[in-house]
């Protein structure tokens, strides 16, 4: 197994039917094998019906020996043996490029989905992603594994019979493929609609898998608020879209093959009925016949059937510009910038007029500007909306800032290269996300280096999660469920700090972290964080004051822009946003107390 995905890239540049002989990189030779396999395998069903005309107009007339008889037997044993063994070398071959390209290609797509930008991923739908990765992948190995052999089986089938029947008599071949050019037209025609309703089938596939996969993301929220008939009609209503759909592109196909079938069928009676007048006025022999009658249907045929390969090469090309147009994406450059001599940043930041803007031209930040000394702990406060977690996103190259300049350490932020910044960048999301995998692999997470016990026992305990962990069977290696389903909230949110403090960053972005906890576990936190955050410049995004009162700036945004900065002495000492949510949040617990000490 390769240790990184192919170099996929070039065949986005290219039209299509040139991007996927691009895909062929690699196996071309071994699609020349089978295909000279398939020649082979189509001479000799070609030459049993030579062999044939000889032993009728040759070998029946004179009275035959035993061993005569023998012998032609012996032929048409063997034409067949050979017939077999080249198409089945023919179909193994192809049959395992094809998975090896589709397995090249899924690699391929699922390294460049992760490595697509944030914004890209914002606006794009899981559901779509997963039905473009796999559905449209693999209707891709189908055209690999069937239709490009089809298409050289076709045409040397044509080739190879229609020289033979020349052989018989040249007028009769040129009047036996005389409906070729109408069965083209008609596939043709057939082409271009089946394309248009093929794409409108996968683009109903995506939705219906995203709407099972947001159902079943969010199957927690659909039982506690009892939505299931909801949720079942919702998902009634895209299936039968999607029945609706499919039922066109088959009536359509059901449509092709009637109309083909009439047309090869004419052709075959008529030609049969060319070379039957000819037998009997003597132009050809009955060997001859009878050979042109099985030469014949390996004319006719493998044209109709090329009408069918031109109707699925429109879904495999359908399948190849939804794949196309994700792999067009640009990647975000994450190992394009400086990496410092230095191994650790000292985390001194400078925000001069910075500003935020999405493409749709929604401003979230505007004229940002403060600085933070190396080693200090700020705090930014606000409500929903904002722009506290779009602001700390900034730092490690999320979200591209688009005005103003932001300088670490003296240098342009966006000069860094983003793979740099964020591996001196510790995160702890406001909703942390755990792999289905053990506790200990979720905390050594991103962790390139070997970890033993003792350093993860220690962040556990930092974290305040090391008592709850021992406390399960397993320990360590418990496993959790998807996204951490078997743990609690503050479980979760604890798992993911040990996840962060592990890598023992040089700058820590705590998202709200202690949103998930009890207040008693949030002090065990912030007393385990107050030593862990020495020396390294700390960005808290928190909702209550408790959580920011401790930090040696408090930064309040409100609607994207700065309404305070100062501590908490200098910020509760002034008329403002943040003394007004301190009294609210204060009056709250004070009756929140009251109301326990009544009980």
């Amino acid at each position: 197994m390769p240790d990184t995905p192919p170099d996929l890239h070039p065949i986005i540049t290219e039209r299509r039917l040139i991007g996927l002989w691009r895909l062929l990189r690699g196996y071309r030779g071994l699609y020349l094998i089978a295909s000279l396999c398939l020649g082979l395998g189509t001479l000799a069903r070609t030459g049993t019906y030579l062999w044939l005309r000889e032993f009728i107009d040759g070998v029946l007339p004179s009275s035959p020996t035993s061993r005569e008889l023998f012998a032609t037997a012996l032929g048409f044993i063997g034409l067949a043996a050979l017939q077999g063994t080249f198409t089945f070398i023919s179909g193994a071959l192809s049959a395992r490029t094809a998975e090896n390209i589709a397995r090249n290609l899924r690699n391929y797509l699922f390294d460049h989905i992760q490595r697509l930008t944030f914004t890209y991923h914002d606006q794009m739908q899981t559901g779509e992603l997963i039905s473009r990765a796999s559905s449209d992948v693999d209707a891709l190995r189908q055209f690999f594994a069937d239709q490009i052999v089809n298409a050289g089986q076709i045409l040397l089938l044509f080739t190879i019979n229609f020289s033979a029947i020349a052989l018989i008599d040249p007028g009769l071949a040129f009047r036996s493929v005389i409906v070729v050019p109408l069965v083209l037209l008609t596939s043709i025609w057939f082409f271009r609609r089946i394309t248009k309703a093929y794409e409108a089938y996968q683009e109903q596939e995506a939705v219906l898998s995203t709407t099972l996969q947001e159902n079943l993301a969010g199957v927690r929220v659909v039982k506690a608020f009892a939505r299931q008939p909801y949720e079942r009609s919702k998902f009634e209503r895209e299936n039968w879209e999607k029945f609706l759909r499919g039922r066109r592109l088959l009536i359509m196909h059901s449509f092709f093959w009637p109309t083909t079938d009439i047309i090869a069928g004419g052709q075959l009676i008529a030609g049969l009925y060319m070379a039957a007048t000819m037998t009997i006025a003597g132009s050809i022999t009955v060997g001859s016949f009878l050979a042109y009658a099985g030469l014949i249907t390996w004319i006719i045929w493998p044209m109709r059937n090329l009408g069918r390969l031109i109707v699925q090469m429109s879904m495999a090309l359908v399948s190849f510009d939804r794949v196309l147009e994700v792999m067009k994406q640009n990647r975000e450059p994450i190992h394009y910038g400086i990496y410092p001599a230095k191994k650790d940043l000292d985390g001194a930041l400078i925000f001069d007029g910075v500003g935020f803007a999405y493409a749709d031209g929604a401003q979230v930040l505007e004229d940002i500007s403060f600085q933070v000394s190396p080693g200090e702990s700020v705090a930014v406060l606000g409500p929903t909306g904002s722009g506290k977690t779009t602001l700390v996103n900034l730092i490690p190259r999320f979200y591209q800032y688009t005005s103003g300049s932001l300088l670490l350490d003296g240098i342009e932020l966006n000069r860094y290269a983003p793979e740099y910044l964020r591996r001196q960048i510790g995160i702890v999301e406001q909703e942390p996300f755990l792999f289905s995998r053990s506790i200990r692999e979720n905390i050594t997470l991103g962790v390139n280096r070997a970890v033993d016990d003792a350093e993860v026992e220690r962040v556990a305990r930092a974290a305040a999660i090391y008592d709850s962990i021992i406390g399960f069977p397993a320990g360590f290696e418990t496993l959790v469920g998807e996204k951490g389903v078997t743990l609690s909230g503050g479980q979760k949110q604890r798992v993911a700090i040990a996840r962060t403090l592990l890598r023992d960053p040089c700058l820590l972005i705590l998202d709200d972290s202690t949103s998930s906890v009890d207040t008693l576990t949030e002090v065990e936190i912030r007393e385990a964080l107050e030593t862990l955050m020495q020396g390294r410049t700390t960005f808290i995004i928190a909702h209550r004051i408790q959580s920011v009162m401790n930090a040696d700036k408090i930064i309040v945004l409100d609607q994207g822009k700065i309404a305070q900065i100062g501590n908490h002495e200098q910020l509760i000492s002034e008329e403002g946003v943040y003394s007004r949510i301190h009294e609210m949040q204060t009056r709250i617990e004070d009756a929140l107390i009251q109301e326990l000490a009544d009980v």
